[in-house]
C-alpha cells in the first residue's frame, strides 16, 4: 500500500475519528459514532481505499531530479 494520505489530511482525519469515537464512547451521538474509527485508522495508516478508486491523493509530490 503506497501512501496517499498527506500531512494536514491525516490530521484532520485522526482528529475527527477521535471525536467521533470518543462522542460515541460516552453515549452523546449514539453507534453511528463508531464510524470515528475509519477516519481514525486512515490517517494512522496514511492510506485512503477511496482516494486510488477517484484517482486522488492528498501527499505531497515527490521530485525527481
Amino acid at each position: 500500500m503506497k501512501a496517499n494520505v498527506g500531512g494536514i489530511d491525516r490530521i484532520l482525519r485522526i482528529v475527527v475519528g477521535l471525536v467521533l469515537i470518543t462522542l460515541a464512547a460516552t453515549g452523546t451521538v449514539g453507534v453511528w459514532g463508531w464510524i470515528g474509527v475509519v477516519p481514525l485508522l486512515t490517517g494512522l495508516f496514511r492510506w485512503c481505499p477511496a482516494y486510488p478508486l477517484l484517482g486522488m491523493s492528498s501527499c505531497p509530490m515527490k521530485k525527481s531530479n
